[in-house]
């Protein structure tokens, strides 16, 4: 059974992600500071197929040693997948923010995501077969967010994506999924009322994105079917910003 870490696993894409893992056969190891989520995950998924970590990818211990514990600590010998998924979202101007958040944004949104890639990139450099990192991004990232934090961060990610699918290569593949408006995720009732109607306007596909539709652009990424595919960022958009 393969193994797949997901981070912000408890709510939104992660939480759908996570079912859909084990849905597909997988074996998942969640991650959240949300405590609770992850108690409404192994209440509803087979004990045998989850295991879950409370984590703040905030904080710079737990993202410099998250990798290595789930091999050194918890004996996990083979992780097939990392997705990249925590990430905070605030919906205010730049003008607002403390230099507090301002760390924070940076720590979840991005430096998490380097520590954790890097080491998991380092592991198991004799696998019989490549293994994957998927990060979420976001459409932010690629035409701009009210929220310039945000839309700088996921930015990043985009860049790193693409920068670690070269440094990686052959062994581990990197993908992102770049998604635009989710409904049902905890970021979606902070986003404005004119972006979310300025968002849904600019589809042209009608049918409402949900936190699943991601999940299973996520799941295609882990498959072997998309085994020739790697930097690249697959928009889940509904059609709304064509590249």
């Amino acid at each position: 059974m393969k193994k797949i870490v997901i981070t912000g696993a408890a709510n939104g894409i992660g939480k759908a992600t996570t079912i859909a893992c084990v849905e597909a056969g997988f074996y998942v190891i969640a991650a959240d500071k949300d405590t609770d989520g992850l108690k409404d995950l192994q209440k509803n998924l087979p004990v045998h197929q989850l295991e879950t970590h409370p984590a703040d990818f905030s904080q710079a211990h737990v993202y410099r040693s998250f990798i290595g514990d789930l091999y050194e600590v918890h004996k996990h010998r083979s992780l097939h997948g990392l997705i990249n998924n925590a990430g905070l979202y605030h919906g205010k101007s730049v003008y607002q923010y403390s230099d507090r958040e301002m760390d924070e944004m940076w720590a979840v949104n991005l430096k998490s995501l380097i520590y954790l890639s890097k080491d998991f990139a380092l592991r198991e450099p004799h696998a019989p077969q490549p293994r994957s990192i998927i990060n979420v991004t976001s459409v932010a990232g690629e035409v701009g967010s009210m929220d310039a934090l945000y839309g700088a961060t996921k930015a990043g990610v985009i860049g790193l994506t693409k920068a670690n699918a070269w440094n990686f290569a052959p062994r581990v593949r990197v993908n992102a999924v770049s998604p635009a408006l989710v409904r049902n995720t905890s970021i979606h009732d902070r986003i404005p009322e004119y972006r979310r109607q300025e968002y849904e306007r600019q589809e042209v596909l009608k049918e409402p994105i949900e936190p699943e539709g991601v999940a299973g652009v996520i799941i295609f990424l882990l498959s072997d079917q998309s085994r020739h595919l790697t930097g690249k960022v697959i928009a889940v958009d509904n059609g709304a910003y064509p590249r």
